[in-house]
């Protein structure tokens, strides 16, 4: 499961780097997502990966942490995806309203109209 976990980590990076290189807004914006996605999924990891092991103690239980996954980095996580979330959408109407303004989309302002 860790390997699978890994490669979905890296295989998110690896793409949203090559579409954070790509000259259009859109793409940029989407490659910053899936970096964000990446980032997200490897402090969800830091948490130990447990399968139907809760994160609140229950009072019935010995108190042993192996039996527990840790509560932090869900909630971190958590946070994370509505900032995520938010900030995706503002930087999606500023880059909106560039278009408008300038006609281009391109990051380095190629094509921009006179």
């Amino acid at each position: 499961m860790e390997i699978i976990y890994a490669l979905a980590i890296g295989i998110l990076t690896s793409s949203g780097v090559w579409l954070i290189l790509r000259p259009r807004t859109f793409q940029v914006i989407i490659g910053i997502t899936l970096i964000s996605y990446a980032v997200n999924l490897f402090i969800f990891g830091t948490g130990r990966l447990f399968v139907g092991k809760p994160p609140i103690i229950d009072k019935d239980l010995p108190i042993d942490p192996a039996l527990y996954a840790d509560p932090v980095p869900q909630s971190l996580v958590l946070t994370a995806i509505v900032i995520g979330f938010a900030m995706t959408a503002l930087m999606l109407v500023v880059i909106m309203a560039q278009r408008g303004l300038t006609g281009s989309d391109h990051v380095d302002g190629e094509g921009v109209k006179e």
